[in-house]
């Protein structure tokens, strides 16, 4: 249970549902309902297919690379210790909204016609770098299948998450209201920030043999 709350939070973390919703509704606020639905079930499928892509074959990746997991680690956690940065100063909301009103200027009235779902919705915004890390390393420091069964099961239950976020993404943000997302960002932020330096002490760990 203690290994399962681990990696749901880890990935509920880096997916930020909660955040990216605001940018969906911005995307799809053009469209109806019909097009709002299929680009929640379409991004959510797409960002699962990239996730579990890389969460299987992402150690046999690094090795044909002669990378070794122990220094994949220590990146993994610098990267999202950047992101977790971004979180905390709202950087990587401004970042979300500037990249969705570039979208929205080349959207013109014809929306439905727009598929935000493969990009920006499933990457980065789902299926970011640190997502991709974070499940590759899960993946490969699980030994025993009921280890992996854990991880596959916490990135599904949060990729539902963030499907049903989405089909509900306009109703929620305007309950949440501006500061209170902005509240829950910078907590997620902090959150992520002590995951990542933890990431980056096993990892030197590891590489140096240290108990």
């Amino acid at each position: 249970m203690a290994t399962f709350i681990a990696t749901f939070v880890t990935f509920f973390v880096l997916m930020d549902a909660p955040g990216v919703a605001p940018v969906f509704a911005a995307l799809t606020a053009k469209g109806d309902s019909a097009y709002r639905r299929k680009m929640a079930l379409k991004s959510t499928f797409v960002a699962a297919l990239i996730i579990y892509g890389f969460a299987f074959f992402g150690a046999w990746l690094l090795g044909a690379m002669h990378i070794s997991i122990d220094a994949f680690r220590i990146a993994g956690g610098i990267l999202l210790f950047i992101i977790a940065l971004d979180m905390v100063f709202e950087k990587r909301k401004e970042q979300r909204e500037h990249h969705a009103g570039n979208v929205i200027e080349h959207q013109g009235d014809d929306a439905n016609n727009e598929d935000i779902s493969v990009f920006p919705m499933a990457i980065p915004m789902i299926a970011g770098p640190g997502t991709i890390a974070s499940a590759m390393l899960y993946m490969s420091r699980s030994s025993e299948l009921e280890d992996k069964a854990i991880v596959i099961v916490a990135l599904a239950l949060n990729l539902l998450i963030c499907m049903g976020i989405f089909l509900a993404a306009g109703p929620i943000v305007r309950a949440m209201g501006k500061s209170v997302s902005g509240a829950l960002t910078r907590i997620l932020g902090v959150i992520l920030a002590a995951l990542s330096i933890q990431l980056v002490v096993d990892g030197i760990k590891g590489a140096f043999g240290v108990a």
